[in-house]
């Protein structure tokens, strides 16, 4: 194998194939990148075996064969490299690649090709073609729920339904729940129901970014999820087990139902969380007429601000996780939000006043009196 190719195109490639190559595997070719050279073009490959990815280059192919190379330390010389232009060579005899450029070598022992697992491919026959900006920009609001405890596998995924105009997306760690539901211009060829890890969403918004593809071509199969983007390939094993049913979670009445302008709610949020330190709730303190958000955080300090908000009874007070309750104001788009809350000690739910299809349910924490 031996490739003529631009260094940056090369870097950019290899920056994002490389967020997918493994990091504690005992096989060692996985925590490389494949780099694959033939007569139809050249192609990075990538994989930990629950997540894999395949992206086009750019290269004159001087030598078709395929390789593969520790994934960090390619990318670190690529990165190092003085020249615009760079060769990539095999040396079989000495089990190395040789990366010249300019008046730069690097010779980089290749890992074990043996040991690199096949890639999927899509089936075409079952495939479904939806927006890019649609899929990516409703996962990316409730991807910050969806856990990191990989004891409870199923919370770690985002819930993903699609059939007819509509697309679901839904993600929970049980102490707060994302909703986003999506209207599609053109209806599906066919629908999918599936569990898919919250990592491998936000990795494909990340090529999406990349990228100025407006179709997402999505093929469900076995236990398997891929994703075209252009000539790029994700594909992702699906999560086992039943999620949640979100429909029972969240509660079908509310006592109060507040209208708040969500910009300034959501600044007061974070400014006041700037004192919820050391895992210091955040206190919402309701009154007629009034909302006063205050934290407190012992041997630090504390802060409050008070806004006008439509509230009537009984004052209230009611703690939440400063974290969440910013993530889910943040989610919103600028306008009105809703505020429903029940009592004290019951979850509390956010969403967009617009009916934009975005509903944040949230679990409060104990306050001390």
């Amino acid at each position: 194998m031996k490739i003529s190719i631009d260094r940056d195109a090369l870097l950019s490639q290899l920056q994002s194939v490389t967020r997918v190559a493994s990091t504690r595997s005992a096989i060692q070719a996985l925590s490389g990148v494949q780099l694959a050279a033939s007569a139809d073009g050249c192609e990075l490959r990538a994989t930990d075996t629950d997540v894999s990815l395949r992206v086009p280059l750019v290269a004159e192919v001087l030598r078709e064969g395929m390789v593969v190379l520790p994934a960090r330390l390619f990318l670190d010389v690529v990165r190092a490299l003085p020249a615009a232009q760079v060769t990539l060579e095999l040396r079989s005899a000495e089990q190395d690649v040789e990366i010249s450029s300019g008046n730069a070598t690097f010779n980089i022992r290749t890992l074990h090709a043996e040991d690199f697992p096949p890639l999927p491919d899509p089936d075409p026959a079952a495939s479904v073609r939806l927006p890019a900006s649609a899929f990516v920009q409703t996962a990316l609001k409730v991807a910050g729920s969806a856990s990191r405890d990989e004891t409870r596998p199923v919370l770690t995924g985002i819930h993903v339904s699609a059939s007819g105009n509509h697309l679901r997306m839904v993600a929970t760690d049980s102490y707060r729940l994302s909703v986003k539901e999506t209207a599609l211009e053109t209806a599906l060829a066919s629908g999918f129901d599936v569990n898919i890890p919250a990592r491998a969403l936000q990795e494909l918004a990340r090529l999406s970014g990349q990228g100025q593809d407006e179709t997402l071509t999505v093929s469900v199969r076995q236990n398997q999820v891929i994703f075209v983007l252009g000539d790029v390939v994700l594909a992702s094993r699906l999560i086992d087990g039943q999620f949640p049913n979100d429909r029972q979670l969240i509660p079908e009445s509310f006592e109060h139902q507040l209208r708040m302008s969500a910009p300034e709610l959501r600044e007061v949020v974070r400014r006041i969380s700037l004192l919820a330190q050391k895992n210091a709730p955040l206190r919402l303190a309701f009154a007629p007429g009034e909302l006063t958000v205050s934290a407190q955080t012992p041997d630090i300090g504390e802060a409050r601000e008070s806004l006008p908000v439509p509230f009537q009874g009984e004052p209230m007070d009611i703690g939440f996780n400063p974290e969440y309750l910013r993530d889910g104001l943040e989610a919103l788009e600028d306008g009105d939000v809703l505020m429903k809350l029940i009592s004290p000690l019951r979850p509390g739910l956010i969403e967009a006043a617009d009916g934009s299809g975005f509903v944040y349910l949230i679990m409060p924490i104990r306050l001390n009196v």
